[in-house]
């Protein structure tokens, strides 16, 4: 193996202390925490079983830690209370705070408050 391949095969674990594979070369049983979601899936506590490195450019490589696909438990389903918790800060995030509208978007946080707000003189040449 040449090349960066070589220096991201490592399934024995001696050089990166865990199972160590090329990007893309992982074996089927694993998966991270993304394809574990997409699954309705989550770790569900278990240790980092290995990862995978993406070398890069003249910088470190990529990592991305893998788990037991048959390990992994269900994702907990949402309750009515965090269903409202989440209401709530997306509210929270909506709200100007100079003029305590619900704006109907996300405030920007480079404005710190609504467009409007932000910028008034553009709405009296707009109008």
């Amino acid at each position: 193996m040449g090349g960066s391949f070589g220096k991201c095969y490592d399934p024995s674990g001696s050089q990166f202390g865990i199972p160590t594979y090329p990007w893309r070369y992982a074996p089927k049983g694993l998966a991270t925490r993304r394809q574990l979601r997409a699954r309705g899936l989550r770790p569900g506590g278990q240790p980092i079983a290995a990862q995978v490195l993406r070398p890069r450019y003249r910088r470190g490589p990529l990592t991305a830690y893998l788990y037991r696909v048959d390990r992994a438990k269900k994702v907990r389903p949402m309750t009515p209370a965090k269903w409202a918790a989440l209401a709530k800060a997306n509210l929270a995030r909506r709200t100007c705070p100079t003029c305590r509208t619900d704006a109907g978007y996300v405030i920007p946080t480079s404005l710190g408050m609504c467009v409007p707000c932000a910028y008034p003189d553009d709405e009296q040449r707009a109008a």
